[in-house]
């Protein structure tokens, strides 16, 4: 089966920082996509940011400048590095994976069990 374990989210002022970590199981045959999405009360999920196999990144309009996603391979984690939060920044993060679990398999999305990032004084 494919797990994806989140950490990092919690309480922070207006201004601060946080950092987000998703660990991906190691036996996950191919991911081709990893990102972020949150999803804040009475709003729509939305895409955070993203990390494709080679490298490219894609981040919302609201987060440019002050999120960055990256990646270890070797440890088949990925990171949201959060700076400048904001209120409106509170919501709960869903790591995401677009991958296939083994050969046999297509591709298919999977997801995190959330974790919530408050930003408040």
């Amino acid at each position: 089966q494919v797990q994806l374990v989140e950490s990092g989210g919690g309480l922070v002022q207006p201004g601060g920082s946080l950092r987000l970590s998703c660990a991906v199981s190691k036996s996950m045959f191919s991911i081709n996509r990893m990102g972020w999405h949150r999803q804040a009360p009475g709003k729509q999920r939305e895409l955070v940011a993203s990390i494709i196999r080679g490298g490219s990144t894609n981040y919302a309009d609201s987060v440019k400048g002050r999120f960055t996603i990256s990646r270890d391979n070797a440890k088949n984690t990925v990171y949201l590095q959060m700076n400048s939060l904001k209120p409106e920044d509170t919501a709960v993060y869903y790591c995401n994976v677009w991958g296939r679990k083994d050969y046999a398999s297509g591709f298919y999305d999977y997801w995190g069990q959330g974790t919530q990032v408050t930003v408040s004084s």
